[in-house]
């Protein structure tokens, strides 16, 4: 049954990916995933078991595709297998617990599913979108969403999703498996929800993405300062979004604020691996093709308005992106962009990011003004990069023995070991010199 063999299909599902790595590539996989599930919660309503279904199929395709070929449709043939095995399932349970009322209601009168019914059903909706909300569900934390999208909707294993955030294969498992019967125990259902709640709900989506961009982008915990395939699936997915959202600008914003930032990914760390600060950055490394691209996707947006805080943050992160040097920097620009931010969404990192700008235009004292108030929040009092820019300020300031102090009680409070070794650089080096 599904409830025991959940165990032994994510191991199947791993092996799923690595044997068929020769038959069809990981973009192919992740796309059918949400398409192929997106499918089966539609019919038949039931996340959890439509989740398992799918890994069921997946692994079924691992062990005949080598063999037999890949299909001519593999999106319509995995969603035959899945349909089949819940409907093996839905007749377990009706001879084990005589539910013929719930099964009648969950399984298609003719008991059969053929691939052209599925290839129509599926092209003739796109789930993804219905898809992300569903696993944005505000019944669930934070974390749980995050998670559950990265399974459902990102095609990631378990396996990868616990590695990323550096917490334990069955830990991850629980967690996604409470998130999936949250969503059933809510009554949540698998379609667009009324159009009050979708603003709320997107608004989720968007943030779930861009948690995601962000740990992939700088890892909050571990050896390695990025993840990389958890950048390349926020991309992918807020592309998806992009692609289904119509003209919503926020979702233009975030997806521009990614390619800009990702951007700087090839300069971000030198051979080493060392963390290389921004303006330290050999520019000439940076991805000029997703600068090109995510210039013109914010140029556009913020002509048409109106203005949000990602448009806001993809607008800053633009200019940094057109700057040849750290020197041609517009930071007057950029103060101006951080003051209506911190107006359109008040938040400790947007005034943290303020009192950097605020520094380079009107001096250090001006920028350690500002972290003042931010001492005074908990939030904040002990997160290494409140010191960490408190440590810079005062060091552009030419107060080393306090700067050499904060740049230790940063890289203390840092869980990232590149992030660490980096300011313990920068604390040493002060200390060498007096």
């Amino acid at each position: 049954t599904f409830q025991r063999g959940r165990a032994a299909t994510h191991h199947g599902v791993c092996r799923a990916r690595d044997v068929t790595a020769d038959v069809a590539s990981e973009d192919l996989w992740r796309q059918l995933t949400p398409q192929v599930l997106g499918a089966l919660v539609r019919r038949y309503g039931d996340f959890g078991t439509a989740e398992d279904a799918v890994q069921e199929a997946l692994l079924a395709a691992a062990k005949q595709w080598p063999d037999e070929g890949v299909p001519d449709d593999p999106r319509a043939w995995l969603i035959r297998v899945a349909s089949r095995k819940l409907i093996d399932q839905a007749r377990s349970d009706q001879a084990r617990h005589r539910r013929e009322s719930s099964v009648a209601s969950m399984v298609p009168s003719d008991q059969r599913v053929s691939a052209a019914a599925d290839e129509h059903d599926v092209a003739d909706r796109e789930d993804t979108l219905p898809l992300l909300l569903l696993c944005c569900h505000p019944a669930l934390t934070p974390t749980s969403q995050v998670a559950l999208t990265l399974r459902a909707v990102g095609g990631l294993t378990t396996e990868q999703i616990a590695r990323a955030f550096m917490v334990p294969e069955a830990t991850m498992a629980q967690r996604i498996s409470r998130a999936k019967q949250r969503i059933k125990d809510a009554g949540a259902r698998f379609c667009m929800p009324p159009e009050d709640e979708r603003v709320d709900r997107m608004t989720a989506v968007l943030h779930v993405l861009y948690l995601i961009f962000n740990e992939g982008y700088t890892a909050t915990t571990g050896a390695a300062l990025q993840s990389l395939h958890l950048t390349q699936e926020a991309i992918r997915l807020t592309r998806t979004a992009h692609a289904l959202g119509g003209d919503d600008g926020e979702v233009t914003g975030l997806l521009a604020l990614m390619l800009l930032t990702d951007a700087r990914r090839p300069a971000r760390t030198g051979a080493d691996g060392a963390l290389v600060p921004l303006d330290q950055q050999d520019r000439t490394a940076w991805d000029s093709e997703l600068i090109d691209e995510g210039v013109e996707l914010i140029s556009d947006v913020l002509a048409r308005g109106p203005i949000g805080p990602y448009q806001l943050q993809a607008a800053i992160a633009a200019i940094h992106a057109e700057a040849k040097t750290a020197d041609a920097t517009d930071w007057r620009q950029i103060l101006a962009l951080y003051t209506l931010l911190e107006r359109v969404a008040p938040n400790p990192m947007v005034t943290l990011n303020r009192a950097v700008a605020a520094a380079m235009v009107d001096g250090p004292a001006a920028g350690l003004a500002l972290l003042e108030v931010l001492e005074r929040d908990q939030r904040m009092a002990r997160h290494h990069r409140l010191h960490a820019v408190r440590a810079h300020l005062l060091e552009l300031g030419g107060d080393r023995q306090a700067a050499h102090a904060s740049f230790t009680i940063a890289a203390r409070l840092t869980t990232s070991l590149p992030e660490q070794r980096y300011l313990n650089a920068r604390a040493q080096k002060l200390g060498g010199r007096g």
